[in-house]
Protein backbone atom coordinates (compact mmCIF):
# COMPACT_ATOMS: atom_id res chain seq x y z
CA UNK A 1 0.00 0.00 0.00
CA UNK A 2 1.44 3.48 -1.08
CA UNK A 3 2.05 5.79 1.53
CA UNK A 4 -0.11 8.73 1.75
CA UNK A 5 1.38 12.31 2.94
CA UNK A 6 -1.43 15.05 3.44
CA UNK A 7 0.26 18.56 2.31
CA UNK A 8 -1.62 22.02 2.19
CA UNK A 9 -3.95 23.44 -0.15
CA UNK A 10 -2.62 24.01 -3.71
CA UNK A 11 -4.63 27.07 -4.16
CA UNK A 12 -3.61 30.06 -2.61
CA UNK A 13 -5.48 31.25 0.68
CA UNK A 14 -8.05 33.46 0.37
CA UNK A 15 -8.13 35.27 3.61
CA UNK A 16 -5.39 35.07 6.44
CA UNK A 17 -5.61 32.60 9.25
CA UNK A 18 -7.22 33.87 12.93
CA UNK A 19 -4.46 34.37 15.43
CA UNK A 20 -5.72 33.32 19.16
CA UNK A 21 -4.26 34.53 22.56
CA UNK A 22 -1.75 32.57 24.55
CA UNK A 23 0.07 32.28 27.58
CA UNK A 24 2.89 31.16 29.68
CA UNK A 25 1.23 28.12 29.77
CA UNK A 26 1.06 27.62 26.23
CA UNK A 27 4.70 28.37 25.88
CA UNK A 28 5.75 25.60 28.22
CA UNK A 29 3.88 23.11 26.79
CA UNK A 30 4.94 23.79 23.42
CA UNK A 31 8.51 23.17 24.76
CA UNK A 32 7.26 19.80 26.31
CA UNK A 33 5.95 18.52 22.92
CA UNK A 34 8.99 19.81 21.65
CA UNK A 35 10.86 17.89 23.84
CA UNK A 36 8.85 14.76 23.45
CA UNK A 37 9.53 14.88 19.44
CA UNK A 38 13.32 15.27 20.22
CA UNK A 39 12.97 12.28 22.36
CA UNK A 40 11.12 10.23 19.77
CA UNK A 41 12.88 11.17 16.66
CA UNK A 42 16.67 12.04 18.21
CA UNK A 43 19.15 10.32 15.85
CA UNK A 44 17.04 12.04 12.69
CA UNK A 45 16.69 15.39 14.47
CA UNK A 46 20.33 15.83 15.46
CA UNK A 47 21.26 14.44 11.77
CA UNK A 48 19.86 17.06 10.20
CA UNK A 49 20.64 19.49 13.29
CA UNK A 50 24.71 19.14 12.61
CA UNK A 51 24.42 20.13 9.24
CA UNK A 52 23.48 23.77 10.61
CA UNK A 53 26.77 24.23 12.89
CA UNK A 54 28.68 23.61 9.13
CA UNK A 55 26.98 26.10 7.29
CA UNK A 56 27.67 29.24 9.51
CA UNK A 57 31.12 28.14 10.10
CA UNK A 58 31.14 27.87 6.10
CA UNK A 59 28.88 30.86 5.27
CA UNK A 60 31.47 32.93 7.88
CA UNK A 61 34.75 31.65 6.18
CA UNK A 62 33.28 32.94 2.75
CA UNK A 63 32.36 36.07 3.92
CA UNK A 64 35.13 36.79 5.63
CA UNK A 65 37.83 34.70 4.90
CA UNK A 66 39.82 35.60 8.00
CA UNK A 67 39.76 34.51 11.57
CA UNK A 68 36.91 34.16 13.68
CA UNK A 69 37.78 35.34 16.94
CA UNK A 70 36.28 39.05 16.47
CA UNK A 71 33.13 37.80 15.29
CA UNK A 72 32.05 34.30 17.15
CA UNK A 73 30.25 36.92 19.37
CA UNK A 74 28.13 38.12 16.55
CA UNK A 75 27.95 35.14 14.82
CA UNK A 76 26.61 33.32 17.64
CA UNK A 77 24.10 36.41 18.57
CA UNK A 78 22.70 36.45 15.23
CA UNK A 79 22.18 32.62 14.31
CA UNK A 80 18.45 33.40 15.75
CA UNK A 81 18.40 35.69 12.73
CA UNK A 82 18.18 32.33 10.23
CA UNK A 83 17.03 29.96 13.04
CA UNK A 84 13.78 29.44 11.86
CA UNK A 85 14.37 29.04 8.38
CA UNK A 86 16.82 26.39 9.34
CA UNK A 87 14.33 24.51 11.08
CA UNK A 88 11.96 24.34 7.99
CA UNK A 89 12.43 20.59 8.08
CA UNK A 90 11.99 19.95 11.78
CA UNK A 91 8.59 21.93 11.53
CA UNK A 92 7.93 18.93 9.03
CA UNK A 93 9.43 15.96 11.06
CA UNK A 94 6.85 17.77 14.02
CA UNK A 95 3.70 17.88 11.21
CA UNK A 96 4.42 14.17 10.14
CA UNK A 97 4.57 13.05 13.62
CA UNK A 98 1.62 14.58 14.61
CA UNK A 99 -0.56 13.05 12.06
CA UNK A 100 0.90 9.60 12.62
CA UNK A 101 3.11 9.40 9.49
CA UNK A 102 6.61 8.09 8.77
CA UNK A 103 9.23 10.54 10.53
CA UNK A 104 12.36 9.21 9.02
CA UNK A 105 15.10 12.11 8.54
CA UNK A 106 14.60 11.92 4.70
CA UNK A 107 11.13 13.43 5.30
CA UNK A 108 12.55 16.51 6.52
CA UNK A 109 13.21 17.65 2.99
CA UNK A 110 9.67 16.75 1.96
CA UNK A 111 9.14 20.69 1.70
CA UNK A 112 10.64 20.19 -2.16
CA UNK A 113 6.89 19.04 -2.82
CA UNK A 114 5.17 22.00 -1.17
CA UNK A 115 2.89 24.60 -3.13
CA UNK A 116 4.59 27.21 -0.37
CA UNK A 117 8.34 26.52 -1.43
CA UNK A 118 8.89 29.75 -3.29
CA UNK A 119 7.50 31.65 -0.61
CA UNK A 120 9.67 29.93 1.76
CA UNK A 121 12.61 30.50 -0.10
CA UNK A 122 12.14 33.72 -0.76
CA UNK A 123 11.59 34.85 3.32
CA UNK A 124 14.48 32.44 4.18
CA UNK A 125 16.36 34.37 1.62
CA UNK A 126 15.64 37.60 3.07
CA UNK A 127 16.52 36.55 7.06
CA UNK A 128 20.20 35.31 5.34
CA UNK A 129 20.26 39.09 3.71
CA UNK A 130 19.52 40.26 7.38
CA UNK A 131 22.17 37.54 8.95
CA UNK A 132 24.98 38.62 6.35
CA UNK A 133 24.12 42.30 7.21
CA UNK A 134 24.50 42.15 10.67
CA UNK A 135 27.88 40.08 10.35
CA UNK A 136 28.65 43.08 8.55
CA UNK A 137 27.91 46.40 10.68
CA UNK A 138 29.40 44.03 13.45
CA UNK A 139 32.92 44.10 11.57
CA UNK A 140 32.54 47.87 10.84
CA UNK A 141 31.97 48.56 14.47
CA UNK A 142 34.92 46.39 15.65
CA UNK A 143 37.02 48.16 12.82
CA UNK A 144 35.92 51.19 13.66
CA UNK A 145 37.53 50.47 17.25
CA UNK A 146 40.23 48.04 16.87
CA UNK A 147 41.33 48.98 13.39
CA UNK A 148 42.01 46.20 11.39
CA UNK A 149 44.09 44.25 14.49
CA UNK A 150 43.50 40.38 14.58
CA UNK A 151 44.05 38.93 18.03
CA UNK A 152 45.56 35.90 17.76
CA UNK A 153 43.65 33.64 20.75
CA UNK A 154 40.73 34.37 21.69
CA UNK A 155 42.02 35.08 25.60
CA UNK A 156 44.03 38.02 24.19
CA UNK A 157 40.49 39.11 22.42
CA UNK A 158 38.54 39.12 25.18
CA UNK A 159 40.70 41.13 27.50
CA UNK A 160 40.58 43.87 24.80
CA UNK A 161 37.61 44.03 24.66
CA UNK A 162 36.45 43.36 28.24
CA UNK A 163 38.95 45.99 30.34
CA UNK A 164 39.33 48.63 27.71
CA UNK A 165 37.35 51.45 26.83
CA UNK A 166 37.12 50.66 23.32
CA UNK A 167 35.73 46.91 23.92
CA UNK A 168 33.34 48.20 26.16
CA UNK A 169 31.94 50.52 23.76
CA UNK A 170 31.64 47.99 21.56
CA UNK A 171 30.30 46.09 23.77
CA UNK A 172 27.51 48.41 24.40
CA UNK A 173 26.82 49.58 20.70
CA UNK A 174 27.04 45.93 19.19
CA UNK A 175 24.52 45.09 21.36
CA UNK A 176 22.13 47.69 20.86
CA UNK A 177 22.38 47.02 17.23
CA UNK A 178 22.47 43.24 17.36
CA UNK A 179 18.67 43.82 19.30
CA UNK A 180 17.45 46.07 16.39
CA UNK A 181 18.22 43.25 14.02
CA UNK A 182 16.60 40.46 15.96
CA UNK A 183 13.63 41.92 16.76
CA UNK A 184 12.90 42.69 13.02
CA UNK A 185 13.88 38.81 11.72
CA UNK A 186 11.64 38.07 15.15
CA UNK A 187 9.15 39.67 13.98
CA UNK A 188 9.46 38.81 10.12
CA UNK A 189 9.34 34.81 11.36
CA UNK A 190 7.92 34.21 14.51
CA UNK A 191 4.99 31.53 12.79
CA UNK A 192 5.85 32.33 9.22
CA UNK A 193 7.94 29.48 8.53
CA UNK A 194 5.43 26.93 10.08
CA UNK A 195 2.39 28.62 8.54
CA UNK A 196 3.99 28.50 5.17
CA UNK A 197 4.41 24.71 5.54
CA UNK A 198 0.60 24.39 6.70
CA UNK A 199 -0.78 27.09 4.59
CA UNK A 200 -0.52 28.17 0.92
CA UNK A 201 -0.62 32.80 2.13
CA UNK A 202 2.50 33.23 0.28
CA UNK A 203 5.64 35.49 2.16
CA UNK A 204 3.49 38.50 2.35
CA UNK A 205 0.49 37.37 4.54
CA UNK A 206 2.81 35.06 6.70
CA UNK A 207 4.60 37.90 7.27
CA UNK A 208 1.83 40.27 8.08
CA UNK A 209 0.62 36.57 10.12
CA UNK A 210 3.60 36.68 11.77
CA UNK A 211 3.48 40.71 13.03
CA UNK A 212 -0.17 40.40 13.72
CA UNK A 213 0.76 37.04 16.52
CA UNK A 214 3.01 39.91 18.18
CA UNK A 215 1.03 42.49 18.35
CA UNK A 216 -1.90 40.12 19.78
CA UNK A 217 0.37 38.08 22.56
CA UNK A 218 3.07 40.95 23.22
CA UNK A 219 4.23 39.72 26.45
CA UNK A 220 4.10 36.18 25.60
CA UNK A 221 6.18 36.43 22.27
CA UNK A 222 8.88 38.68 23.86
CA UNK A 223 9.60 36.04 26.43
CA UNK A 224 9.27 33.07 23.75
CA UNK A 225 12.03 35.57 21.72
CA UNK A 226 14.56 36.10 24.74
CA UNK A 227 14.26 32.15 25.60
CA UNK A 228 15.09 31.32 22.04
CA UNK A 229 17.50 33.72 21.78
CA UNK A 230 19.39 32.69 25.14
CA UNK A 231 19.08 29.36 24.02
CA UNK A 232 20.70 29.77 20.80
CA UNK A 233 23.56 31.54 22.24
CA UNK A 234 24.51 28.97 24.40
CA UNK A 235 24.03 26.37 21.76
CA UNK A 236 26.51 28.31 19.75
CA UNK A 237 29.10 27.74 22.34
CA UNK A 238 32.04 26.58 22.17
CA UNK A 239 32.27 25.86 18.34
CA UNK A 240 28.47 26.06 18.05
CA UNK A 241 28.43 22.29 19.22
CA UNK A 242 25.16 22.66 21.24
CA UNK A 243 23.27 23.85 17.93
CA UNK A 244 22.70 20.20 17.33
CA UNK A 245 20.64 19.64 20.18
CA UNK A 246 19.18 23.21 20.87
CA UNK A 247 18.09 23.50 17.03
CA UNK A 248 16.08 20.61 16.71
CA UNK A 249 14.47 21.05 20.11
CA UNK A 250 13.34 25.02 19.45
CA UNK A 251 12.29 24.05 15.84
CA UNK A 252 9.82 21.13 16.98
CA UNK A 253 8.78 23.85 19.99
CA UNK A 254 7.74 26.16 17.24
CA UNK A 255 5.60 23.85 15.38
CA UNK A 256 3.73 23.10 18.39
CA UNK A 257 3.85 27.20 19.02
CA UNK A 258 2.79 27.37 15.83
CA UNK A 259 -0.38 25.57 16.40
CA UNK A 260 -1.54 26.89 19.52
CA UNK A 261 -1.23 30.32 18.44
CA UNK A 262 -2.88 29.97 15.02
CA UNK A 263 -6.18 28.50 14.45
CA UNK A 264 -6.20 25.58 12.84
CA UNK A 265 -7.33 25.23 8.76
CA UNK A 266 -10.67 23.37 8.66
CA UNK A 267 -11.22 23.71 4.55
CA UNK A 268 -10.35 19.85 2.97
CA UNK A 269 -6.80 19.18 1.91
CA UNK A 270 -5.55 17.33 -1.15
CA UNK A 271 -3.46 14.05 -0.93
CA UNK A 272 -0.13 13.58 -2.16
CA UNK A 273 1.20 10.05 -3.32
CA UNK A 274 4.62 9.51 -3.66
CA UNK A 275 5.60 8.13 -6.70
CA UNK A 276 7.12 4.97 -7.04
CA UNK A 277 10.67 4.24 -8.85
CA UNK A 278 10.62 1.92 -10.87
CA UNK A 279 13.36 -0.59 -11.77
CA UNK A 280 16.30 -0.18 -14.04
CA UNK A 281 18.00 -2.35 -16.62
CA UNK A 282 21.22 -2.48 -18.15
CA UNK A 283 19.55 -2.99 -21.48
CA UNK A 284 17.93 0.33 -21.07
CA UNK A 285 21.25 2.79 -20.64
CA UNK A 286 21.35 5.35 -21.71
CA UNK A 287 18.54 5.93 -22.48
CA UNK A 288 17.29 5.57 -18.59
CA UNK A 289 19.31 8.33 -17.86
CA UNK A 290 16.95 10.96 -19.35
CA UNK A 291 13.58 8.75 -19.37
CA UNK A 292 12.56 6.24 -16.15
CA UNK A 293 11.77 2.98 -17.49
CA UNK A 294 10.14 -0.71 -15.49
CA UNK A 295 10.10 -4.00 -16.58
CA UNK A 296 7.21 -6.55 -15.01
CA UNK A 297 8.15 -9.88 -14.39
CA UNK A 298 4.90 -10.93 -16.08
CA UNK A 299 2.77 -11.00 -18.88
CA UNK A 300 1.61 -7.64 -18.58
CA UNK A 301 5.06 -6.01 -18.55
CA UNK A 302 4.98 -7.10 -22.77
CA UNK A 303 1.83 -5.50 -23.55
CA UNK A 304 2.50 -2.53 -22.80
Amino acid sequence: MAQTDIILPSETASELPKVRSIGLGDLRDALAKGLDDFRAMPTHVIFVGLIYPVIGLLLFRAVFGYDLVPLLYPLAAGFPLIGPFAAVGLYELSRRRELGLDTSWKHAFDIIHSPSLRPICLLGGLLLVIFIVWLATAHALYEARFGDYEPTTFGEFARRVLFTPRGQDLIIVGNAVGFLFACLAFALSVVSFPLLLDRNVGVVGAIITSIRTIWRNPMVMVVWGIFVAGLLVLGSLPFFLGLAVVVPVLGHSTWHLYRKVIEADASPRPTYHPKAKGRRWAADFPVALFMPTSRGDGPAAGNR
